[in-house]
């Protein structure tokens, strides 16, 4: 109540700014702004936050995607969390589609979660898969076919 402790500056330095950006597991991240445009390619090896406009590719760590942000372009991250829109190819080991996104472009994963309501148009293939080739959504890979009623061919005769 009464030490006299020295006044602090109340102007943030750059290392301060960036001891407080840090996570609990001592890792930094940056944030791209709502009024943020970018007009080229990010590559971070931190944690990256997206709720601003990227016109190029994104190579980062890990991607946090804001609903109003809009990104043109390839997005490479380890984990990805998009819930704005993206127009490019996306491949990220651990990817999250939040269903205020709406996503135009193919997608590489390891592991997948697509909430419902989002809306992807593009192939989707597993990371390493053959040929590098996506399915096309609404395509089920290595699905076992259905039983039916139908004739041996597979399709049902018309009456």
């Amino acid at each position: 109540m009464f030490s006299k402790k020295p006044a602090q500056n109340s102007r943030p330095t750059p290392q301060r700014q960036a001891s407080e950006m840090k996570g609990n597991s001592g890792s930094t991240f940056s944030v791209i702004g709502t009024d943020v445009t970018i007009r080229g390619n990010i590559e971070a090896t931190v944690d990256l936050h997206v709720d601003g406009r990227v016109h190029g590719d994104i190579a980062c760590a890990s991607l946090v995607q804001g609903e109003d942000s809009h990104i043109e372009g390839e997005i490479k991250a380890e984990t990805a969390r998009l819930s704005g829109s993206v127009h490019g190819r996306i491949e990220a080991k651990n990817l999250v589609v939040l269903k205020s996104a709406k996503i135009d472009g193919d997608v590489s994963y390891e592991t997948l979660t697509i909430e419902q309501g989002a809306q992807v148009d593009g192939r989707f293939a597993p990371l390493g898969a053959k040929n590098g080739k996506a399915a096309p959504a609404g395509d089920t890979v290595a699905a076992k076919p259905a039983k039916s009623d139908a004739p041996s061919g597979g399709l049902p005769l018309a009456n």
